[in-house]
């Protein structure tokens, strides 16, 4: 390995005492590659893993959903109910098969999630606030508010999922508080119009998420026989007016950094982009969120990391982890590549025209067709 990068393969101590052996973590990517009806794990799917798994101290799962009313994508998987445990536990076995810690990362898509996926196309959320339509793209339904008992009853189907990930044999779980899903629904002024306890001022609109929290960090004192990790997603900000800004992102963070979590992830599409509004700080919003949390909690960054140098840019923002997303996806050897010295070959961009780089990547099939029609989402897709 070249000197410069050993500062990536640093092993880190988790507060619970568990240990990741370096500092690479594989990101939560949708890779619609479980298209079995009732969310079981599909022999595509564990491929997928299988082939990326060498390299990565952490790898975080594709979201799965914690009850049916909240499946998100076509081609995910669920942990809503026992039956699906046992492929779950292959997941858990394959993601872990290269040695790193395997992270099952959980949700409910709320407002986001397709009609036609959920149970009479009841879509629910804080509010009945669509999302705003966005690229030219047709108005979204109108969700229903969800009542208080529906909502205390979803806080327990994070418990419950968590209790499965433990059964399964992964390593922890990720609370999805981010990407615009029903968790940060909640905490949006954009989407939370409410004014009982769920709702109304920041503190409240905390409520929802914190009550997550609680249910996840009970269920693995009781079930959880080893240290079992807890991790929260956010987004920094949101488009929307009004919408989360970063003076309430920090906010968030305040109060997630109290939470006794094991690691906080910020969820980017670039490791180096700016805050929008809410602050006239003008580092990159890694480092802003970084200084806030004052060692207080780990926190993963990611995005637009497609070489070994962006890798060690990012790190030097003071930040405990980088996860890599589509650079692993391009190349599912980045990490191995650069333990041997061989960071010059590392694969960063795709031809979706060679159907043979898919195979060879082993990308899945409808992913790889997304890729293809969503132009600028990886390199070199025009």
């Amino acid at each position: 390995m070249n000197p410069k990068y050993q500062a990536l393969f640093e092993p880190f101590k988790l507060a619970n005492g568990v240990e990741i052996s370096n500092r690479l973590v594989m990101a939560p990517m949708t890779n619609f590659a479980s298209d079995n009806e009732d969310g079981t794990v599909t022999e595509e799917e564990l491929a997928y893993y299988k082939r990326r798994a060498n390299g990565p101290g952490m790898i975080v799962s594709a979201v799965a959903y914690v009850t049916a009313g909240g499946k998100g994508f076509h081609g995910q998987i669920g942990a809503d109910n026992d039956a699906q445990i046992p492929g779950l536990r292959r997941l858990a076995e394959t993601m872990k098969s290269g040695g790193a810690k395997a992270i099952l990362q959980i949700f409910h898509g709320g407002k986001l999630c397709p009609p036609e996926l959920i149970p009479g196309g009841d879509l629910v959320s804080a509010s009945a606030v669509a999302p705003e339509a966005q690229n030219n793209t047709a108005e979204r339904a109108v969700p229903r508010a969800l009542e208080e008992y529906e909502i205390e009853s979803i806080i327990r189907d994070f418990g419950d999922a968590t209790r499965r990930a433990i059964e399964a044999g992964f390593d922890g779980v990720e609370i999805h508080g981010a990407n615009g899903y029903l968790i940060q629904q909640f905490f949006s002024p954009y989407s939370n119009r409410r004014f009982d306890r769920f709702g109304g001022d920041l503190q409240k609109r905390l409520t929802f998420p914190l009550g997550v929290i609680r249910e996840v960090k009970q269920t693995v004192a009781e079930h959880a026989k080893s240290p079992f990790i807890v991790g929260y997603r956010f987004s920094p900000e949101e488009p929307e007016t009004p919408g989360i800004t970063m003076a309430e992102t920090l906010e968030l963070v305040e109060t997630l950094a109290g939470q006794e979590l094991d690691y906080l992830h910020v969820s980017l599409t670039d490791y180096r982009s700016k805050s929008r509004r809410g602050t006239n700080d003008t580092r990159s919003r890694l480092e802003i969120i970084n200084d806030k949390l004052a060692g207080r909690a780990p926190l993963i960054g990611v995005g637009a990391v497609y070489s070994a140098d962006e890798a060690l840019d990012a790190l030097k923002s003071g930040i405990a982890f980088i996860a890599l997303g589509r650079g692993l996806i391009m190349d599912p050897d980045f990490i191995a590549k650069m333990k041997n010295n061989e960071e010059s070959t590392i694969q960063n961009r795709l031809n979706v025209d060679d159907d043979q780089q898919r195979v060879d990547l082993v990308i899945p099939q409808y992913l790889w067709q997304v890729i293809k029609t969503t132009p600028g989402w990886f390199p070199g897709v025009k």
